[in-house]
């Protein structure tokens, strides 16, 4: 199955994309987009043009795990999404993502203006990568 991967920002969204066996995850685009209308009109549009069957966003739950308002507003987006493309929407745990790729980014020595543009494609790589080892965990791939 082609799963998308949405790490969801004010300013910058990362994408992501696995193969159709679900065995690798790749960066596709960042999207800068402030106006959350036209935001999910394009992640809609890039959804369908990669023939994505699922796509996942991520969920920023507090380290408690507790959900606060950035997660109230990724599972409103999700909701809308869902509406939007016609593709069903599942939330991924987020925490630790953003951090995890610049930790990656540092080990390649990405840095200045090139990690600012590659981050958040980044972390939503890490989104997918996570959310497809818990589906190969649960059985549920191919």
């Amino acid at each position: 199955m082609i799963i998308m991967a949405v790490d969801l920002g004010k300013a910058r969204t990362g994408i992501a994309i696995c193969d159709k066996l679900e065995m690798l995850s790749s960066p596709l685009t960042q999207i800068s987009e402030y106006n959350r209308e036209r935001l999910l009109e394009k992640i809609s549009n890039l959804a369908k043009e990669k023939k994505a069957e699922l796509i996942v966003v991520g969920l920023p739950k507090n380290m408690d795990g507790s959900e606060g308002d950035s997660a109230k507003g990724a599972r409103e987006f999700a909701e809308k999404l869902a509406e939007m493309s016609g593709i069903n929407v599942d939330m991924q745990d987020e925490r630790g993502t953003t951090i995890t790729a610049h930790n990656y980014l540092n080990f390649t020595d990405t840095r200045g203006k090139k990690r600012k543009n590659v981050v958040d494609t980044v972390a939503a790589t890490i989104i997918l990568e996570d959310y497809l080892n818990k589906r190969k965990n649960k059985g549920l791939f191919i």
